[in-house]
């Protein structure tokens, strides 16, 4: 059943559940798979010093992105409602805590989407035997820049979003995704032993990949790494809090939570496995960026023995990961506005979708006939200029995310109150108990933590 049947309010109806736990944890951990993990967090690994990277990063997903999973889900779970409702669920000025989520999700969802069309193109150029050269990055660069196609791509892609929203064909999704998580995992060891055996120099990616040199450690670094674990994970979003709303009480979220955490993480390390050997391999630009998965996978796929076919299944099952995320993250301000507007779930479908479609356009814009514009960003050393993908990066990932993930812990601390939060994620001592550590990571270390990537971001902390 969709997030989107739960009742409002603060309800223990237990009607709203998954179709078993299994699809639940699979679609959780899903709903960052694909974009966040296998595409985002390469680059991001890459370009921060590889092993001092990954170091930062599994820490942050111990102490920060595992509480947080719990948090959220419990929130959701307890309100079963939006996520604005949910956070107004104990007082309703908190609202304002679920209003930061969601324009920061839909604004993700406006550079998702475009990527999901990316995908999708490489995915028919795959089926349709495309030439992609001998350098890769040209024909990114070349599909990339142009105006039209891919606004095509992104459109199909958004229309089949929409779709599975004004049907709530979750069932579906639940069980594609059950299939596609574990088979795109199992394609990425393979491809990632392969490029590592085959790719010349990939063995000194492969060093700079797993050990760490601390001497590259710098706040940066932290704030990278900070930042990826909640694409990653999924946590600042209200991806939880939404998915947590139609959580039954049978669910122990300290277990299922573990789960997601750990199958987030093994996949954002595998595509690293992946991605930057054979990216320091072939001397792939570090700052070639959002393009990184796309020019090093066509890279690899060239040299494998049927690479056409395994190409095809890559990008197809990489693209049921983008939609599985797509179809939670725009589900989140699509709930608040379907609730708050008192319209039906189809028609706040649809005006999301093309709110969420027109910013998409001006993003995809950005990478050809509007890539000249460049926006202001304010910081202590005076003002920046980033272009359009560049400065929503910076404003979601670096303020919005951390932002909502430390009043995230002021809630659960503060208006929700320790004992209350933990008869919820507990269901009243039946799942174990809540340590003073857990406590002090909500109320102190957290919250430091976000404030250090904030301040980092506005040039204060370097």
């Amino acid at each position: 059943m969709s997030s989107n049947e739960a009742g409002t309010g603060n309800s223990t109806n237990d009607q709203a559940q998954w179709g078993s736990r299994f699809g639940y944890i699979m679609v959780a951990a899903g709903a960052a798979i694909g974009l966040g993990n296998i595409w985002r967090f390469p680059y991001l690994a890459y370009g921060g010093g590889g092993g001092v990277f990954i170091v930062v990063y599994i820490l942050m997903a111990l102490i920060m992105g595992y509480p947080l999973i719990k948090a959220e889900s419990a929130i959701g779970r307890y309100a079963r409602a939006n996520v604005a409702a949910s956070f107004g669920a104990v007082k309703k000025k908190y609202r304002f805590i679920g209003w930061i989520a969601m324009l920061c999700t839909a604004l993700i969802d406006m550079y998702y989407v475009i990527v999901g069309g990316w995908v999708l193109k490489y995915a028919v150029a795959y089926i349709t035997g495309a030439d992609f050269g001998t350098d890769t990055q040209v024909y990114f660069d070349g599909f990339t820049s142009k105006a039209a196609e891919p606004l095509i791509y992104t459109a199909i892609v958004m229309i089949v979003v929409a779709i599975l929203l004004f049907f709530g064909i979750t069932n579906l999704v639940e069980k594609i995704t059950k299939f596609m998580m574990p088979a795109l995992f199992i394609l990425l060891v393979i491809c990632g032993i392969w490029a590592v055996f085959s790719t010349p120099n990939a063995a000194e990616g492969l060093k700079y990949y797993i050990v760490p040199d601390f001497s590259k450690m710098s706040v940066k670094v932290f704030a990278d790494a900070a930042t990826q674990v909640l694409f990653s994970i999924g946590i600042g979003w209200g991806i939880f809090v939404t998915l947590g709303a139609s959580l039954p009480k049978s669910n122990n979220i300290k277990k299922d939570s573990i789960w997601i955490a750990v199958c987030d993480t093994v996949v954002a390390l595998t595509s690293g496995f992946v991605i930057i050997p054979s990216a320091f391999g072939a001397g792939v630009d570090v700052s070639s960026g959002p393009s990184l998965i796309f020019v090093v996978m066509t890279q690899i796929f060239s040299k494998l023995p049927g690479g056409r076919f395994i190409g095809i299944f890559f990008f197809i099952a990489l693209l049921f990961a983008a939609l599985s995320t797509l179809f939670t993250i725009i589900e989140i301000p699509n709930k608040w506005l379907e609730e708050t507007a008192h319209i039906s779930h189809r028609k706040s479908t649809t005006i999301t979708s093309l709110v969420i479609f027109a910013g998409g356009v001006i993003v995809s814009l950005g990478f050809g006939v509007l890539s000249g514009v460049q926006l202001p960003f304010i910081d202590i050393n005076g003002i920046s200029y980033y272009n359009i993908y560049n400065w929503l990066d910076t404003f979601t990932a670096y303020i919005l995310l951390p932002l909502g993930c430390l009043l995230t812990c002021f809630y659960v601390a503060k208006v929700w109150g320790f004992k209350e939060f933990e008869k919820e994620l507990t269901v009243n001592g039946r799942d174990g108990g809540f340590s003073q550590f857990q406590k002090l990571l909500y109320a102190v270390i957290v919250p430091v933590l976000m404030l250090v990537v904030i301040l980092n971001c506005f040039g204060f902390i370097k």
